[in-house]
């Protein structure tokens, strides 16, 4: 069971590598691809209220590497020689406290048992993929419940004698 104080750490080209939609973004422009992505983990975060970091390995791009908000989420560019999978173990091991769960989304299965040597559960690109698609189908559904608890505002100011008169009119009764 996920906590909002939990967080749950991403490794972003392998979630782009992963999921079909990003897959094919990712062949036509990367950056669409990356965009896609953070914005269906901001809406994941939105509806879980986890933390959500995203990992994008720029290990073979020469720089100190960048860490900035965008849609709310924490993105992590690594720094040169640094490697997503190193970058997220580290995350991991900062971020450990009893309270809070560290969930670590890779299809890597090397990755994965590093992140759960470290103490983070971990979750597969399908299966973090499912979830979204189970949170934003219950998303739509109270939109759906929303729309259907309209009330009659006017209905519950009136005096009953005027509730009458508009029954009356209603039925064509003068």
């Amino acid at each position: 069971m996920k906590r909002r104080d939990d967080v749950l750490l991403v490794d972003g080209y392998n979630m782009i590598g992963a999921w079909p939609e990003l897959a094919a973004l990712r062949d036509k422009e990367l950056e669409d691809a990356r965009d896609r992505l953070l914005e269906l983990l901001a809406d994941y975060q939105g509806f879980t209220g986890m933390t959500v970091i995203v990992v994008f390995d720029a290990h073979q791009v020469p720089g100190v590497g960048s860490t900035f908000k965008q849609h709310r989420l924490t993105v992590v560019y690594t720094k040169e020689r640094e490697t997503a999978d190193a970058c997220i173990e580290r995350l991991a091991s900062d971020l450990a406290m009893r309270s809070r769960n560290i969930h670590v989304a890779t299809s890597d299965l090397v990755e994965q048992h590093v992140a759960f040597g470290k103490g983070a559960l971990r979750i597969s690109a399908r299966e973090l993929l499912i979830e979204i698609k189970q949170n934003r189908k219950a998303i739509e559904q109270r939109v759906v419940e929303q729309r259907n608890k309209v009330r009659n505002e006017l209905d519950g100011n009136l005096s009953m004698d005027v509730r009458m008169k508009l029954e009356k009119l209603r039925r064509g009764k003068s």
